[in-house]
Parts: C-alpha cells; sequence; structure tokens
C-alpha cells in the first residue's frame, strides 16, 4: 500500500494573530460542514475535507504511463492564529478498469490506478518531479492554501515577510510486520522538502499525515528564522533595523514551536530519531538565543545613547543655561529694582 501526499506552510496574511472562533470562520471551506478546534496545547483549527477528483498519468520514475482515477482530499489548518497549512492526501491502490465517478466519490482520498502498479517507481516519480501533466498535488494543495489566505477577515498585513514552503512525502508499509517506522528527510529547495515514510499496518493514513503536517510546521519555522538570522548577519544597517526585523520572531512565533504535540503515539519516534539527527530544537534554541542576545545587546547601546543625551540637556525648565553678568550677580530682586530705578533719564 503506498500513500502519497503534500503539504504547504504559510503565515497567515494578517496583522494579529486570529481567535479561536475567526480561525474557524476562515476555515468555513465547506458550507454546512463543521471546523473542528482545540484549545491544546496551542490554538488549532482544521477544515472540513475539500475533495477533488483527478483521472490523470501518475508520476513515474521511469517514465511509464499509468493512468489513476481517484478523489484528492485536502484540508487546511491554523495553528496559533498564526501559521496556516493546507494538506493533501491520497491512498494509491491497484485496480483493474475504469469505474464510474460514484465509486471514487463515495471512496475519497483513495486512488485507483488503471493498470499495474509499481509502488516503487511511484515513489520516485512523485517525489522528485512536478510534471504538470500527471497527478499534481502541488496545484490542488497551492489553491486551497490561496483560498484562505484571500478570505474577507484577513487584513493582509502581517507583521513579517515568509516565504511559503512545500513538503512532499510518501509513505510505503513495511513488508515485514513488527519494523519501526522510518522517515528520510531531504532538503530539495529552499522551500521544498521531501520525505519517504516507511510505516506499519497499524499507521493510519490519517495518522501520517498528520506527523508530516507537524513537521512541515516545525520546518517552516526553522526555516523562517534562519533565514531572518541570515540576513540580520549578512545586510549592514544599523543595531536598531536589526531588532526590528527580528523582534517579531519572538512576539509572535516563538510560542508555536512544539514539536511532536499533535503526532500519533506510535509516529513519535521518528520525531525523536529527527531531534537527534539533524537537531531541529536544538537549531531552533541556539537561533532563538542568539536572536534575544541582539536584542538585550541593541537595547543597551540605546539605553546608553539616551543616557549620554540627557547628561547633555538642562535638567528642567527655568534651568540657568549661561552665568549672570557682573552688574546682577549675587544681587536680590529688590537690589535689581533699585539699580533699574537709579539709571538717568534718555535725553
Amino acid at each position: 500500500m503506498l500513500t502519497v501526499g503534500e503539504v504547504h506552510t504559510s503565515l497567515l496574511q494578517h496583522s494579529t494573530a486570529l481567535a479561536q472562533e475567526q480561525s474557524a470562520e476562515v476555515l468555513s471551506l465547506v458550507e454546512g460542514e463543521a471546523v473542528l478546534t482545540s484549545r491544546r496545547p496551542s490554538l488549532y483549527a482544521v477544515s472540513p475535507d475539500v475533495r477533488t477528483g483527478v483521472d490523470c498519468w501518475l508520476p513515474s520514475a521511469k517514465n511509464r504511463q499509468l493512468r489513476g482515477v481517484g478523489a484528492v482530499v485536502t484540508r487546511a489548518v491554523i495553528t496559533g492564529g498564526r501559521i496556516v497549512q493546507a494538506s493533501s492526501i491520497i491512498q494509491v491502490v491497484a485496480g483493474e478498469r475504469r469505474r464510474p465517478w460514484s465509486h471514487y466519490l463515495a471512496n475519497s482520498g483513495v486512488l485507483e490506478t488503471v493498470g499495474k502498479l509499481d509502488a516503487d517507481d511511484l515513489t520516485g516519480g512523485f517525489l522528485h518531479g512536478n510534471a504538470a501533466d500527471v497527478l499534481n498535488l502541488d496545484a490542488i494543495t497551492g489553491r486551497v492554501l490561496d483560498s484562505v489566505q484571500m478570505s474577507d477577515l484577513l487584513d493582509r498585513r502581517p507583521p513579517l515577510r515568509a516565504a511559503r514552503t512545500r513538503l512532499r512525502w510518501t509513505a510505503q508499509v513495511h513488508q515485514q510486520p513488527g519494523e519501526n517506522a522510518t522517515a528520510d528527510v531531504a532538503v530539495d529547495s529552499p522551500t521544498l522538502r521531501t520525505v519517504r515514510l516507511t510505516v506499519s499496518p497499524q499507521d493510519v493514513p490519517a495518522a501520517v499525515a498528520g506527523l508530516c503536517e507537524d513537521l512541515a510546521l516545525h520546518d517552516w519555522l526553522l526555516t523562517m528564522l534562519s533565514a531572518l538570522v541570515e540576513a540580520a548577519v549578512t545586510r549592514a544597517g544599523s543595531t536598531q533595523e536589526h531588532i526590528e526585523r527580528l523582534r517579531p520572531v519572538l512576539e509572535h512565533l516563538l510560542h508555536l514551536w512544539l514539536p511532536g504535540a499533535r503526532v500519533d503515539p506510535r509516529l513519535r519516534p521518528i520525531w525523536d530519531r529527527l531531534e537527534q539527527v539533524p537537531g531541529f530544537s536544538r537549531q531552533w534554541q541556539s537561533s532563538v538565543n542568539w536572536i534575544r542576545d541582539q536584542i538585550t545587546v541593541g537595547n543597551m547601546a540605546i539605553l546608553r545613547d539616551l543616557a549620554a543625551r540627557a547628561v547633555g540637556q538642562p535638567c528642567g525648565p527655568g534651568t540657568l543655561t549661561e552665568p549672570l553678568s557682573t552688574a546682577t550677580a549675587g544681587r536680590g530682586p529688590s537690589d535689581r529694582r533699585r539699580n533699574r530705578g537709579a539709571q538717568a533719564p534718555r535725553g
């Protein structure tokens, strides 16, 4: 059995974090179906499933022509009122002949091949190809994410700029039962990651999709943070400019780093291994500490500058800034009045 999917992750195009009720309204993509929400360990909202029928050639590493028919299932997710994801999934099974559309719509999330299925060939073609004339989850997933970002409830004034990332994944079932789930993660480009999973028969596709969504979320956070740190290091600018560029991360996104919080317990060992190599949380914490240090140093420089300016400023209104003249120095008000009265009349 082979399952394929794709996850797109982006910053929600809004100036503030959405309340849970607002997230539910933004994710009402299917009329009459409810949005699922959760508040622990962070705000989390999931849209109803959006179904897209496909009848197309399937990707192939060997350039084989294999037809597939079915209905892709896509959902949108908002985490913390800040990060939005669109996630597509479809399970590929071997079929024999073309059936009526009613059959495929009744089994949404399943794609049947019209011909012999070669799972390894399809896996290679899906992960490393992106031809427009074959099964294109990139377009399907991107369209759902765009529909969320175009909601009238969003003001399109995000606190920072961040690129959209994509995570493309495949999951095959172990040939021998009892083996542990494994994941091979690759960085194909600055915005594309590919994950090849091997899971047990007990790991249902929905749980595998949840793992990939969680991985995509934290990969996006780490990618965005690394880009900001690199920009701060390599670009010339004042300390205040660097601080203003880095501050939104601490204010809006830092609390959303919760790797594995919503992953099925059977798949948690995959996250545990990723925490060891390459060490996502270590890299995240190191970058966060560096940003905090930069902000601290910048704030200290600003305070020193303000203190230096205060030393050269008057203490308050009415303070004398020049010495008195010799004619009036040391005299009181009455002396000065008498002195004015003794002046000779003008001619």
